[in-house]
C-alpha cells in the first residue's frame, strides 16, 4: 500500500479539507502517477455538493490530471519509469460492450468508473481523484503526455479539451463551417481554439458584452451579444453547428432558431432543468440536437497530440492546494479566466 495525501470533500456542506488514504500497491498493467498538475473542473463541484445524486464521501476530486510515471507493472508495455503520463474522467469501464470495443469506453453500457466518486470494478473500493500525490491506473486507460506544452495548461485538456473536440471532430467541422459557441467559459474557450484550429468560422455567442475582447484574442472571429434582440434577429438561419456549453437553464429555443437548414446544436452543459423544445423548431429547418459526452481513450489521445502539435493549451490560473475553497467560490461567480490549475507541489509540501 502506497501512503497518499490528498484534499477531500467530507460531506456536501463542508470545505475540502486535507486528507490522507492509502492506495493499492501497483497491479502487473498499471502505471503509478506522481501528480503534478490537476485541473479543476464544475464538475468537482457539482459532484462534491452533491448536486448530481449521493457522493461517496469522503470525496477527493479531479480528473484533469498529468504527471511523471513513477513505476510500472510487470506486464506494463505501453509507459516507461520517466514517462508524462495523463488521468481524465474515467479510469476502467466494462470493456466488452459495444460502445467500449468501439473506441467509446465513456459511453460504456455498464457505465464508466469515474475517476473519483466511483468504486474500483467489482468491488466497494472507492476511486480517488487527482487532488492528490500520486495515482495508480491501468496502463490501457493511462495517456501520453508531450513535453512539448506547460504541463499546467495541458492538465483541462483531459476534460474541457475532450468535451469540446470529441462532437466538433464527430461532426466534421471544418474549414467552409460558420460555428457559434455560446458560453465563454473553460469549455467555451476550448471550443473557440479548438473550432479555429480546425479552419471554421467562429462567432462567439454572449450574453455579456465584457467578453468579446478575450474571445477575439481566442481565436473567434465575430463576437455576437445574445442580450441584443435586433442581434439575435440578425443572426436567424446563420450557424451551421452551435457549441452550446451553457450547463445554467437556458431557452434551447432561442438558440436553435439561429441554426441553418440541417444545422445542429451540440449539448455539451447540463442545466438543471429539463427543456422544452417546440417539434417545429427542429422539422421546419431539419435541425438536430445532439449530446456529447468526452471521448474514448484513442480519441483523447489524439486530441492530446493535436494540441502538442498545434500548441494549443488552456488558458488556466495555477493555485496552491489550500486555496481550493476559494478556488470553488470564485468558479460559481465564473471569477476565472479559464480554468484553475492546482500545482500538486504545494500539496507535497
Amino acid at each position: 500500500m502506497t501512503a497518499i495525501k490528498a484534499y477531500a470533500a467530507y460531506d456536501a456542506e463542508t470545505p475540502l479539507k486535507p486528507f490522507s488514504f492509502e492506495r493499492k500497491d501497483i497491479g502487473e498493467k498499471q502505471v503509478q502517477i506522481e501528480i503534478l498538475y490537476s485541473g479543476v473542473c464544475h464538475s468537482d463541484i457539482h459532484t462534491a455538493k452533491g448536486d448530481w445524486g449521493p457522493a461517496i464521501y469522503p470525496l477527493v476530486p479531479g480528473h484533469e490530471i498529468v504527471g511523471k510515471i513513477t513505476a510500472v507493472g510487470s506486464g506494463v508495455t505501453k509507459f516507461k519509469v520517466g514517462e508524462l503520463a495523463g488521468v481524465g474522467c474515467f479510469v476502467d469501464s466494462c470493456r466488452t460492450c459495444h460502445s467500449c470495443k468501439a473506441g467509446d469506453e465513456q459511453l460504456c453500457d455498464e457505465g464508466m468508473t469515474g475517476t473519483y466518486n466511483s468504486y474500483e470494478r467489482g468491488t466497494k473500493t472507492p476511486t480517488y481523484g487527482g487532488y492528490s500525490t500520486s495515482i495508480t491506473v491501468d496502463e490501457d486507460y493511462t495517456l501520453h503526455i508531450s513535453d512539448k506544452l506547460e504541463l499546467s495548461g495541458v492538465a483541462p485538456l483531459l476534460c474541457a479539451g475532450i468535451t469540446t473536440y470529441s462532437p466538433l471532430r464527430y461532426l466534421k467541422v471544418g474549414k467552409g463551417h460558420k460555428v457559434g459557441v455560446l458560453g465563454l467559459g473553460g469549455l467555451g474557450h476550448m471550443a473557440v481554439k479548438f473550432a479555429a484550429s480546425f479552419g471554421a468560422e467562429v462567432t462567439m455567442l454572449s450574453h455579456s458584452p465584457s467578453k468579446e475582447a478575450d474571445a477575439k484574442k481566442l481565436g473567434a472571429h465575430r463576437f455576437a451579444l445574445t442580450s441584443d434582440p435586433k442581434v439575435m434577429e440578425s443572426l436567424a438561419n446563420e450557424f451551421d453547428v452551435i457549441l452550446n456549453t451553457v450547463s445554467a437553464d437556458h431557452d434551447y429555443n432561442a438558440y436553435l432558431n439561429l441554426l441553418n437548414t440541417n444545422g445542429t446544436m451540440i449539448i455539451v452543459g447540463i442545466p438543471s432543468t429539463p427543456a422544452v423544445i417546440p417539434a417545429a423548431t427542429l422539422v421546419m429547418k431539419r435541425r438536430s440536437i445532439m449530446g456529447s459526452l468526452i471521448g474514448g481513450i484513442a480519441e483523447t489521445q489524439e486530441m492530446l497530440d493535436y494540441c502538442a502539435e498545434h500548441n494549443i493549451t488552456s488558458d488556466v490560473e495555477v493555485i496552491n492546494m489550500d486555496y481550493i475553497n476559494e478556488a470553488y467560490e470564485r468558479m460559481n461567480k465564473s471569477d476565472v479566466k479559464y480554468r484553475f490549475v492546482i500545482d500538486m507541489a504545494s500539496l507535497k509540501q
